[in-house]
């Protein structure tokens, strides 16, 4: 009798249709509630905003972005140590979802920040577990595994798209309410389809990879216990000295995002576990985790300074086609969809490419390039009225290209470089350069104004380029540090 065949999707195992769907249900509420979310915290309480100051909101949304990848370190160890991959990614998107709920009510500032805790946690144990699932999918060397990859990532990069258009249109012209909404129905569908394709996914990911020991878990209490004493004690200091409020609470998140890096890299370099050699990658991982950082810190302004830009500074139509300052969010996910299978086939047949030290400095300078044109219309035609829609739309295609050099090389780069008995620390440092990135967006954005942009953006575009620039100087340097692994230092 003649085996069944077995159901595939797009000529891969069916478990990716699950993979795929979830993450795509789960990036369209993330970015659909990222489009409207700054809006709904400065707008005024007559137009179904918050109220708040427009340069805190921005604040409030950049370290809301830092938590999440800072998040995403946690949601890592809790599916490798604690609850596997398959229950961490089903708990984050109960979270995701209650959390998008709470906002779907007009309540107030409370809502806002239980909201933010709920989808901060909920998106930190999806993130990293997803995408270790669809790996789990495929044998060792299985050649459809980056294929499968690559399906996946268009679902990622789908569902960032289409969100700021839809949630994005419908909560600036109805009611932020509405949007919020959107985003709890849509992240109801990715959890429906994601627990009836269960079957379908790997058994693997049901069980953690490296279950915590007993002595481990009593371990982590006393660590848990001592942190948070001290997060405590730091609270009550400074509620005793006043400074108890919420620009406190986001330069100390920016501290601990901006400190784990740190802490990490003294660890490894003074681990005795690490071998020579590999502190040797480790030396020649920190100037590029530096690009990483300043690339992301751009790269992430989308949903912050040039989305203010966007409400403030742009004319919004194309004609007869009228847009919404929201909708400019779906740009960064269009571009990076259409460019990065060019990219792909450049890499592939780039005779004499630059080494992946060089790739970095293109990305890091082409990144700055993005800013120094947006410094252009505030020169062209002054800071006082609306400019064309396509300054924005140049800026995300260059940043797009940026990320084409830097994304997917960094990635790689991360993984090889990585000590051996620090792999998944390591890969943790790839969240918190986003992180690192965003934390300092929280405090750079104080200064942005409509009056003060041209300066905002050459400071920061040139900062950027000359990185790029000095980054190039390190190259040799760099590759001499890497030349032991294969493909890297190509």
């Amino acid at each position: 009798m003649q085996k069944p065949k077995e159901r595939r999707f797009l000529g891969q195992p069916w478990g990716l249709s699950t993979l795929f769907f979830t993450e795509m249900w789960e990036r369209f509420s993330y970015h659909g509630m990222r489009a409207i979310l700054l809006f709904y915290m400065f707008y005024e309480v007559t137009q179904g905003g918050l109220g708040l100051d427009k340069t805190l909101a921005s604040s409030i949304m950049a370290i809301y972005g830092a938590l999440v990848y800072l998040a995403a370190v946690l949601g890592g160890w809790v599916g490798d140590r604690l609850l596997g991959s398959f229950k961490t990614v089903l708990s984050g998107g109960v979270l995701i979802m209650l959390g998008h709920i709470v906002l779907s009510f007009p309540s107030g500032a409370p809502a806002l920040f239980i909201s933010i805790a709920l989808i901060v946690v909920g998106t930190g144990f999806l993130k990293p577990n997803i995408s270790n699932m669809v790996g789990l999918l495929y044998d060792e060397g299985d050649k459809q595994r980056d294929v499968g990859f690559t399906i996946f990532v268009f679902g990622i990069n789908f569902g960032s798209f289409v969100a700021p258009i839809i949630v994005g249109t419908l909560g600036q012209t109805y009611s932020f309410h509405v949007g919020f909404s959107l985003a709890a129905i849509g992240m109801f569908f990715g959890l429906i389809q994601y627990y009836r394709g269960r079957n379908h996914l790997s058994p693997l990911s049901k069980i953690p990879d490296n279950p915590i020991t007993p002595p481990e878990a009593k371990r982590l209490r006393i660590f848990l216990a001592i942190g948070l004493i001290g997060l405590g004690a730091i609270l009550v200091g400074l509620h005793i000295m006043g400074r108890l409020n919420i620009h406190a609470i986001i330069s100390l998140i920016t501290v601990i995002a901006l400190a784990l890096p740190f802490y990490y890299f003294t660890t490894m370099l003074t681990s005795k576990k690490v071998t020579p050699k590999e502190k040797k990658h480790v030396l020649a991982y920190i100037p590029i985790f530096i690009a990483i950082v300043i690339f992301w810190a751009i790269q992430e302004s989308g949903s912050v300074v040039l989305t203010l830009f966007a409400e403030d500074r742009t004319i919004l139509h194309i004609g007869a086609l009228k847009l919404q300052s929201s909708n400019f969010q779906a740009l960064n996910p269009l571009f990076i969809t259409l460019l990065m299978p060019g990219f792909s086939w450049l890499i592939q047949h780039w005779k004499r490419q630059p080494s992946s030290g060089g790739k970095f400095a293109i990305g890091l300078v082409l990144a700055g390039c993005s800013y120094l044109f947006m410094a252009l219309p505030g020169l062209i035609h002054g800071t006082d009225g609306r400019v064309s829609p396509f300054w924005l739309i140049g800026s995300a295609l260059i940043v797009e290209i940026a990320e084409c050099f830097i994304s997917p090389i960094g990635l790689s780069t991360t993984t090889k470089l990585a000590p051996a008995t620090y792999r998944s620390q390591m890969m943790s440092m790839w969240f918190l350069a986003d992180a690192c990135g965003q934390a300092f967006n929280s405090q750079l954005v104080k200064y942005y104004t409509p009056a003060t942009e041209v300066n905002y953006f050459l400071a920061i575009g040139s900062f950027s380029v000359v990185a790029g620039l000095v980054l190039v100087l390190f190259v040799p340097k760099i590759k001499r540090l890497m030349d032991d692994i294969a493909g890297v230092a190509a």
